[in-house]
């Protein structure tokens, strides 16, 4: 089968290419030459194969140069894909420059505010103070980052400063704390029970908003702290503003004393609760603290009366009044106009009769108006204008 196929293809090949014969004159001369299949198809076959060969190079040199100029745009590609990126990192960097300068404005701004309203901060830690210092640890900070990361060292003195500013404005909340609470003792009360009535929670509610410092949500405890100290400060100072202080009337002439005494219409022992002012008619009343008017009207015995409710169980009594100038609900300062002295009720005279009641209990008025003003004073020191 083989041998029939290999001469069934010389057979093909003999028809392509038959001997052939040519003839050429030259001088007069006839010369005869006679080309054979065989040489024909051995030259066809050089040609075939110069022609292979040619198109196998002309084929590599075209890939050569395709890859050349794939490897020559990739490489372009490369090289401005990293100046893209280098570009963007230094545009980040400038960035964050431009950040870290923004927050230090910007702590600037609060510091200074902060300061204009409540004074210099004390940066000073005192004998006994449980307020955090972390100066060392925030300096080492900073010494880290800006040898790691320089571009990040403004971000981390705003840190350090911010932490700072956190632990002296806690230690100022703390200090105005103990003033407070030193001024409310020495006049006889006690400034956590003060605190406990005042932060009465139960009618208190709304929206949980939490507040968190980081990302995860957590608080870090220095600003917990602040919290807690700032709440506190709050609570004893304006349990403070709510003491008596201020004269409720003039006191050129106190007609009766707080305790024992003879009454004057039986000539019997009588207690009595508060003091009488001994004034004319239509002469002012003063609210004696700050507080709001929970009472207007008229009380057995006492006749044309307000009463003023200054939290923490401590309310003010005023009797005997010709005329009202408050209202039920009415917030009013100490020192604000209230009323004025007359002789309504079970009075032998005009006069003012003045109560001050812990709880409905009633305690002597003399101390709160004659020590309230001068510890209230030393306990403001710390207040805003005052001395840290």
């Amino acid at each position: 089968m083989k041998v029939a196929t290999a001469g069934g293809m010389q057979s093909r090949l003999r028809a392509v290419f038959p001997e052939r014969e040519f003839f050429m004159r030259s001088q007069g001369q006839v010369r005869f030459i006679k080309i054979s299949s065989r040489l024909q198809m051995a030259v066809a076959g050089v040609v075939a194969l110069l022609l292979a060969a040619w198109i196998v190079t002309m084929a590599s040199v075209a890939i050569s140069q395709i890859l050349s100029t794939r490897n020559r745009l990739a490489l372009l590609n490369r090289e401005a894909d990293v100046a893209s990126a280098e570009s963007r990192v230094s545009a980040y960097r400038k960035n964050l420059d431009a950040t870290a300068a923004d927050l230090a404005r910007r702590q600037d701004f609060i510091e200074k505010m902060v300061e204009s309203q409540v004074g210099e901060l004390p940066a000073d830690a005192k004998a006994g103070e449980t307020v955090s210092n972390s100066s060392s640890e925030a300096k080492r900070t900073v010494d880290k980052v800006s040898a790691a990361l320089p571009e990040a060292a403004g971000l981390a003195r705003i840190e350090a400063r911010q932490l700072a500013f956190v632990e002296n404005m806690t230690r100022l909340a703390d200090r105005r704390s103990e003033r407070a609470s030193s001024a409310i003792r020495a006049l006889g009360l006690n400034p956590e029970t003060m605190i406990a009535q005042l932060d009465d929670k139960s009618a208190q509610g709304g929206p949980l908003m939490h507040l968190a410092t980081s990302a995860d949500g957590s608080l870090d405890p220095r600003f917990r702290r602040l919290g807690l100290s700032l709440a506190r400060m709050g609570l004893l100072e304006r349990g403070l503003s709510g003491i008596p202080n201020t004269l409720p009337a003039s006191m050129e002439f106190i007609s009766s004393g707080f305790g024992y005494r003879s009454d004057p219409f039986t000539g019997e022992g009588a207690f009595h609760a508060g003091l009488d002012f001994k004034g004319p008619i239509g002469a002012p009343i003063y609210a004696a603290a700050k507080g709001k008017v929970a009472f207007v009207g008229q009380r057995q015995g006492y006749g044309n009366c307000i009463e003023i409710d200054h939290g923490n169980g401590l309310m003010t009594r005023y009797a005997h009044m010709s005329a009202f100038h408050a209202t039920v609900g009415q917030p009013v300062k100490a020192g604000a106009l209230i009323g004025a002295i007359g002789s309504s009720g079970r009075s032998t005279g005009p006069h003012l009769h003045f109560e001050v009641r812990i709880n409905d209990r009633p305690v002597n008025p003399r101390p709160f108006l004659e020590a309230a003003p001068h510890v209230l004073e030393e306990a403001r020191a710390g207040s805003p204008g005052g001395r840290n």
